[in-house]
């Protein structure tokens, strides 16, 4: 059994990027107008988050600069909380801003982003910690790829709501994404409390270049994640459609919509938890 290990994502910015312009600059003016699944937001309003993720990461993180601080965070909802303001905030004054003026910001941001990125020592502590994950203090390179998570899947909202998923759903891309968000499960599981050496398995199916697996065992110190299967007997192994997956980490999909295209096998009470799974501050 192998415990996950740190992922340098760095590298891959830059192509998201590419596929992401190229993806803005094809679209027709209705295309922009699109609803998304990220609630009420327009592909225009998530292209406009997106923006916003590389200037507010320069600003408040190379820059040292953070204009709008929180006056009070008690905990994780209060900060939930202050981030969706944030976010409404600039989502809305950019409802005024042309597609191609927002095209431009994000060509011209793009690359200082990816620079700062790159200059961050990879095991020097986060500034701000992954807390879907339930940790306290990160590193560096978790933090980066919980950038890699945002980026990856605010496009996927983009290219869902005009039919073009594909790019996004090869194995290079794809597998991170989920190799990332999946290191939340320990942290979900945390109040599950069957016998010590319950073993969950986890199955991503149905695209073809994709192996993405992994196993989830609880021993006295808590529930472990292990990447592959293993080959011990689990208490329940867990069939996911590796398209829905994504939807299912940032609260895409209903609960009981993504286990009805799902497949639980054996402990149903161990396997309806990683529905709850949620990768996103949300």
């Amino acid at each position: 059994m192998k415990s996950p290990k740190p992922i340098f994502l760095q590298a891959l910015f830059p192509k998201l990027d590419n596929l992401l312009i190229e993806l803005l600059q094809s679209l027709k003016p209705q295309d922009w107008a699109q609803t998304t699944i990220a609630g009420n937001w327009t592909v225009q309003d998530v292209a406009a988050h997106l923006l916003d993720g590389n200037l507010r990461s320069l600003s408040i993180l190379r820059d040292n600069f953070q204009g709008d601080p929180p006056k009070k965070i008690n905990g994780y909802p209060d900060l939930v909380q202050y981030l969706n303001g944030l976010n409404a905030v600039w989502v809305n004054a950019f409802k005024r801003v042309s597609p191609r003026v927002l095209i431009e910001l994000l060509v011209a941001s793009g690359p200082q982003y990816h620079a700062y990125l790159a200059s961050l020592d990879p095991f020097a502590t986060a500034k701000f910690s992954v807390s879907w994950a339930g940790e306290e203090e990160s590193k560096n390179w978790f933090h980066i790829a919980r950038e890699y998570t945002e980026k990856w899947h605010h496009q996927m909202q983009i290219r869902q709501a005009i039919g073009q998923e594909t790019p996004l759903l090869q194995s290079a891309l794809y597998y991170p994404y989920l190799d990332t968000s999946i290191r939340a499960l320990p942290h979900q599981y945390r109040k599950v409390k069957p016998a010590n050496g319950s073993i969950v398995k986890v199955v991503f199916t149905g695209l073809p270049d994709l192996e993405a697996n992994w196993s989830l065992q609880l021993d006295p110190e808590g529930w472990k994640l292990y990447t592959g299967l293993q080959n011990t007997p689990s208490n329940c192994e867990v069939h996911i459609p590796a398209k829905i997956a994504w939807r299912i980490f940032t609260k895409g999909i209903s609960k009981a919509e993504a286990i009805a295209q799902s497949k639980i096998i054996g402990d149903q009470s161990l396997g309806h938890p990683l529905f709850d799974l949620i990768a996103v501050m949300a």
